[in-house]
């Protein structure tokens, strides 16, 4: 009956003891179980038993038994464990909010350090193309001077062909001296000392002249190289301010492949400053060579003036003359060389407006393209053909059709522009054959007109279809035309 009482008592039940309990050594076995006894009657398994069996068969299989220390300590044991557990987990919880804590304050000084930085450097960048601007302005200033300077010089060069022509002119003449009056007197050394002085005036001119044409090419290409420093310092100036008007809420941001990359070409720090610096440094030591040139030439033309004083106050009044009558053809052509300048103002301006509006085009199908890449990630089913998705395919289509005409027209304005810097040098040296052509038939109408008549004397009246002094001619040179 003591096995039927054990079993029925709710003591009996065995506890499921949790997988990290360790039962300690001094736990004693479980009991075993109790075996039925054997009987002749009617729950006995074998008839031919000696003795029958006086207790009762148990209808069900006992349970295990512990011992009270084993319960106690599975309970201290899982009490122990969980104060454990809950230990651990507050100490995880306590680091994930220093962690959080951290990595936000970390995050967000980050980003404020590296917006500063940008800040600084767009700064940095914008003194330096401040500095290229005013570098820019100095040196175009300069072009233009030494390229006056030039000019001048080579009008000054040109003035001496008439001198020339004229002391060679009265050489020759005396040489058609008969008998004794073919006499080496004073007035002939003179003028061998003329002729000797405006060579020389002329090669020291010449000489100028060709060091002012190896300095403007050194000026361009000074220019070429600042310009291009400044288009590359404008075009960082943007990206930089694109930059730092970033921020989380932006729509374009978005994660790239491989952005902590070093693109080829990358330069440092120092690199990038020597580069700007060698060129501002290269610039002004070139406009200080070209004051000193542009010194050096006014100086020449100046003494070469003085020199020539004389023989210049004799031909002063022919000249004049025949400069008021070259000024319109002049004019003319200064008039198209104006509006050509216009036409390339204009056309300029036409090349800035569609290259920023190809600009926009790019940035619209940029637009497109992440609308059609983000949409590919939809899941599943969801990733349909629908009509967004046609009608983004057709606007890809278009804006790549746009961005061609726009390219294929620019490219168009460019050889249009092209065109007309062309024109424009044609133009110019046209213009500076048509100063060159005014010397010369200066030169040429007076050794026409000083042959029969004192200059002093001469009042010529100019037709302007010919370009010739119309005069009564001689009835000796009537005849001779008549003759011919």
């Amino acid at each position: 009956m003591c096995c039927a009482n054990d079993s029925a008592s709710p003591e009996a039940r065995p506890r499921a003891s949790p997988p990290e309990v360790i039962w300690p050594e001094t736990s004693a076995r479980p009991p075993e179980k109790r075996r039925g006894c054997l009987g002749t009657g009617p729950g006995g398994s074998d008839p031919s038993s000696p003795a029958p069996c006086t207790m009762a068969t148990l209808s069900v299989k006992p349970s295990q038994r512990y011992r009270l220390p084993d319960w106690h300590t599975n309970s201290y044991l899982l009490s122990t464990n969980a104060e454990r557990q809950r230990d651990a987990s507050h100490q995880i919880r306590q680091e994930a909010r220093v962690l959080r804590n951290e990595t936000t304050n970390q995050t967000i000084w980050d980003e404020h350090d590296n917006r500063t930085r940008l800040a600084e450097r767009i700064d940095t960048v914008n003194r330096w193309k401040e500095m290229l601007d005013k570098c820019l302005m100095d040196l175009d200033a300069e072009i233009d001077a030494l390229t006056q300077m030039r000019e001048s010089a080579e009008q000054s060069l040109q003035a001496k062909n008439l001198p020339l022509d004229v002391a060679i002119e009265c050489l020759t003449l005396r040489d058609s001296r008969r008998d004794i009056d073919v006499v080496k007197d004073p007035v002939e050394e003179e003028l061998h000392k003329e002729v000797e002085v405006i060579d020389a005036t002329k090669k020291a001119l010449q000489q100028k002249i060709s060091q002012a044409f190896e300095k403007l090419c050194l000026l361009q290409e000074v220019r070429q190289q600042l310009n291009s420093d400044h288009r590359g310092k404008m075009e960082t100036l943007d990206i930089d301010r694109g930059c730092l008007s970033l921020n989380l809420k932006s729509p374009n941001i978005s994660l790239k492949v491989d952005p902590t990359r070093v693109p080829s070409g990358s330069s440092t720090l120092k690199q990038w400053d020597d580069f700007s610096q060698f060129n501002k440094n290269r610039a002004e030591a070139e406009m200080k060579g070209a004051i000193e040139l542009r010194e050096a030439i006014a100086l020449t033309i100046a003494e070469t003036n003085n020199q020539l004083e004389a023989q210049r106050v004799a031909t002063e009044f022919a000249f004049r003359k025949r400069l008021r009558e070259m000024e319109k053809v002049y004019s003319e052509l200064k008039w198209q060389e104006k509006n050509t300048l216009e036409e390339i103002a204009e056309l300029q301006e036409d090349i800035r407006h569609l290259e920023e509006g190809l600009r926009r085009k790019l940035l619209n199908l940029k637009l497109c393209h992440t609308r059609l890449e983000s949409r590919t990630y939809r899941p599943n089913v969801e990733l349909c053909r629908d009509q967004a998705q046609y009608g983004l395919t057709d606007e890809v289509h278009q804006l790549e059709a746009t961005i061609a005409a726009l390219k294929q027209k620019l490219a168009q304005a460019q050889d249009a522009l092209d065109a007309l810097y062309k024109h424009l040098a044609r133009l110019q040296a046209d213009i500076a054959c048509k100063a060159n052509s005014m010397l010369l038939d200066t030169k040429c109408l007076d050794t026409r007109r000083k042959l029969t008549v004192p200059a002093e004397k001469f009042v010529p009246e100019v037709d302007t279809f010919t370009r010739t002094t119309n005069r009564t001619l001689s009835p000796l040179k009537s005849c001779q035309l008549e003759l011919a």
